[in-house]
């Protein structure tokens, strides 16, 4: 009687010290989790790396910028090339582009198609530690990308300043602020009956064309201009511009640009937390 009483208990000691380290550690087995994951389709993600800013630099930056500087000059752009010019703007895109791929089909992987994240619920891992694991997991996804980006530009010439390397973390948050908004989206799917494809097509795409990216935000016509007030995306390249070469804008409205990437990303990321905590237990 007294073996049979005692044995539950010690299975329950040991199950209860076994659990210390996934309730504590719990975010960091989940970004490992996504590693791992990565790793399956490492080669596509260095292929991107290395392709993307090869190609679009020398695409947009050569090519088109030099149709740009026949026209306007070797200063026509804001006092820079053209190249100068584009390029934060292309770094902070990827960064988007990497954030929009990395927050839609694997958390709706994780929710829906195969649902790990119910499992990684099941055990002593909390739905907030799921949601910290993928924003962990992406981020070092984007910094590492923005890297790449970055000494690919210096390579081109076209990250004049020498506090052009701070654009790669204004990349990385740009990206967190546009993907985690997205993410609490996502999070609320049941189905995919193409919403996801919708968000690439009718919310990336354009936010693209419209953020400033390839011409100033001032050359469209003002009653389109609020679209880039309201896009991440613009607010990033505005501020990797000021750093990479020396972008004049008032000091109130780089502050601006700060505050709200900060605060897209704060404030998705805690409610995505709610999203994933009444989804997972319900």
């Amino acid at each position: 009687m007294t073996e049979a009483m005692t044995l539950p208990a010690d299975e329950t000691r040991i199950a209860l010290a076994a659990a210390v380290k996934p309730r504590r550690f719990g975010a960091w087995y989940v970004a490992e989790h996504r590693f791992r994951v990565m790793r399956s389709y490492l080669q596509t993600l260095l292929l991107t790396a290395f392709g993307y800013p090869l190609l679009y630099l020398f695409a947009m930056g050569i090519g088109l910028g030099g149709l740009v500087t026949q026209n306007l000059g070797d200063e026509g752009i804001d006092g820079v090339s053209y190249l100068v010019f584009v390029a934060p703007a292309l770094l902070c895109t990827a960064a988007v582009t990497v954030a929009s791929e990395e927050f839609t089909y694997p958390v709706m992987l994780g929710f829906k198609w195969n649902p790990t994240f119910f499992g990684m619920n099941a055990a002593p891992i909390a739905p907030g530690q799921i949601i910290d694991g993928i924003v962990i997991s992406v981020t070092a996804r984007l910094l590492t990308a923005s890297v790449i980006y970055y000494v690919i530009m210096l390579l081109f010439g076209a990250a004049p300043s020498p506090l052009g390397f701070l654009a790669i973390f204004v990349a990385t948050l740009g990206g967190l602020a546009f993907g985690v908004p997205i993410m609490a989206y996502v999070s609320t799917l049941e189905q995919d009956t193409g919403q996801l494809a919708l968000v690439m097509r009718f919310v990336l795409l354009p936010m693209t064309l419209f953020s400033g990216t390839f011409f100033p935000l001032s050359a469209m016509p003002w009653f389109l201009q609020w679209i880039g007030w309201l896009s991440p995306l613009w607010h990033a390249t505005e501020l990797s511009r000021v750093l990479t070469y020396g972008a004049q804008e008032p000091i109130w409205l780089t502050v601006t640009h700060i505050l709200y990437l900060v605060a897209l990303f704060v404030v998705f990321w805690m409610w995505t937390r709610r999203i994933a905590a009444r989804r997972l237990n319900k």
